[in-house]
């Protein structure tokens, strides 16, 4: 899609910014404590042991017309965990637009002759978020269909679109082989994770265990003893041993009354994941290379033989949303420093969107503070306020619909599938949880036709205790 101008995307909005400040003032101007808590709200925060200054909520209409219905705490900014994901997946359709995609590049440097490429293979990362490895399979083949089986150089990836640095997954909260934890890159293979598969074979009392992707040099245990008893905790019952770069192994066994079952872990080297993983699927789908897969830089001269393009955004958001993706967010988050400031860097995307946000939604309710993008972080701040404001103004912008199909709907899918609400009624929000934050924000369908954005977030120790209570706040909203 196009970009307009922006002196044009500017003034084309400037009428309904004009309309939401003046319906918004009655944000600002009520206290920070306008009213009490509805009774069912403040029963669950009890249960919960979660104090009600460590909460804050706001109920108002999506049209912006009205005072707020419910106003609690709403200018002190939040860790808001992964509902951050709000504000840079509406940043990114404002900005980019819902058919804006990404593309992989890929570039030869020599003839082919009889099936052989006479030189190097190049993919060039820049930052797709869902290069999973069924579209990594389809890439090799397009490579395939230029006639090349066999790579008499080396396969080469250009990762250097996203100026990051390699951190510690174990850093954020000691689960480093959770695949959440999985840190962005240019050229973002399959979340940098593998996912087995068992399958119990009784008759051998062994179940086989298979791996997606198979990584180049890493051996993999191809069986694991069966056991009698409950499934239970059948994942610590398998003792993985994944520490090792080189090797995925278990030091127990597999109950046979799971049946089948998948795991996904992250990989224990991810500097390397995309070079095993590339090499790994070249092999298995027959390929042959004479080099090695090594990262490098694309030669300055080289045109692209073609490129992969990702699914649009509006596609991509969706699972970024609606299953809480924190490394697709974060990949996002840089895009958006990419394209509008030429740098994949976090310090381009956060002065992005410091930028978009005073022009877009304005400062009268305080900027967030931004960090990473996808909330998982201990720094990211925003006021109820603010939050509010923002999806206000989303209500009524053209991109409204992706937005909203993006998040979990109450009952049905993503993150809020087994959350229905007690009312009946129908709400779509985006949930975050961390160790000592969490809450939900978004909107509720009111019985009485109207539409809400509805925020709880809790900052506490017991703050996950506190999901009885925002729950309770949902019910409470669609009951007008």
């Amino acid at each position: 899609m196009p970009l307009l101008p922006l002196a044009l995307r500017r003034a084309s909005r400037a009428i309904p910014v004009v309309v939401a400040l003046s319906a918004l003032s009655a944000l600002s101007a009520l206290p920070a404590m306008a009213q009490g808590l509805p009774h069912e709200v403040d029963a669950a925060l009890a249960r919960a042991k979660v104090p009600r200054d460590a909460v804050t909520m706001l109920v108002v209409d999506a049209d912006g017309a009205r005072a707020p219905r419910l106003a609690w705490r709403t200018q002190v900014a939040v860790n808001p965990a992964s509902i951050m994901k709000l504000v840079t997946t509406y940043a990114a359709l404002d900005l980019l637009g819902p058919a804006f995609a990404w593309t992989t590049p890929v570039y030869v440097d020599g003839p082919v002759r009889n099936g052989v490429l006479e030189g190097n293979l190049y993919l060039k990362g820049q930052g797709d978020p869902k290069l999973v490895l069924e579209r990594l399979w389809l890439l090799l083949r397009r490579v395939q269909g230029l006639g090349i089986q066999r790579i008499q150089g080396d396969i080469v990836l250009d990762r250097s679109a996203f100026e990051v640095t390699e951190s510690d997954p174990n850093a954020f909260d000691g689960e480093g082989q959770r695949p959440y934890n999985a840190a962005p890159d240019a050229l973002l293979v399959n979340f940098k994770s593998v996912v087995m598969s068992f399958v119990p074979n009784r008759g051998a009392q062994t179940a086989q265990v298979s791996y997606q992707p198979a990584l180049a040099g890493v051996a993999m245990q191809a069986t694991v003893p069966l056991a009698a008893g409950d499934c239970g905790d059948w994942r610590s019952a398998l003792g993985g041993d994944f520490a090792d770069p080189a090797r995925l192994g278990f030091a127990g066994s597999f109950p046979a009354a799971c049946g089948e079952k998948t795991w996904a872990v992250a990989y224990a080297d991810p500097g390397s994941y995309a070079a095993r993983a590339v090499g790994g699927l070249w092999a298995e789908m027959g390929g042959q290379l004479k080099g090695q897969v090594r990262d490098g830089r694309v030669p300055a001269e080289l045109r692209p033989a073609f490129e992969a393009a990702s699914p649009p955004l509006a596609e991509v958001i969706r699972d970024i949303n609606k299953y809480s993706n924190n490394v697709m967010a974060q990949q996002l988050f840089l895009t958006l420093g990419l394209q509008q400031k030429k740098r994949g860097t976090l310090d381009a995307s956060r002065a992005t969107l410091r930028q978009w946000w005073n022009d877009r939604i304005g400062t009268g309710e305080g900027q967030p503070v931004f960090d990473n993008g996808s909330g998982l972080s201990r720094d990211e701040r925003i006021s109820a306020a603010a939050l509010a404001k923002m999806l206000q103004v989303a209500w009524r912008s053209p991109v409204m619909p992706e937005l909203v199909s993006s998040l979990p709907a109450s009952g049905v899918d993503g993150t809020l599938r087994k959350r229905a609400l007690r009312s009946g009624g129908a709400a779509h929000l985006k949930t975050g949880t961390l160790r000592d934050a969490a809450g939900v924000a978004g909107y509720v369908h009111g019985a009485s036709g109207r539409r809400w954005v509805v925020i709880a977030i809790a900052n506490h120790g017991n703050a996950v205790a506190a999901r009885p209570a925002f729950d309770a706040l949902v019910d409470w909203a669609s009951q007008d």
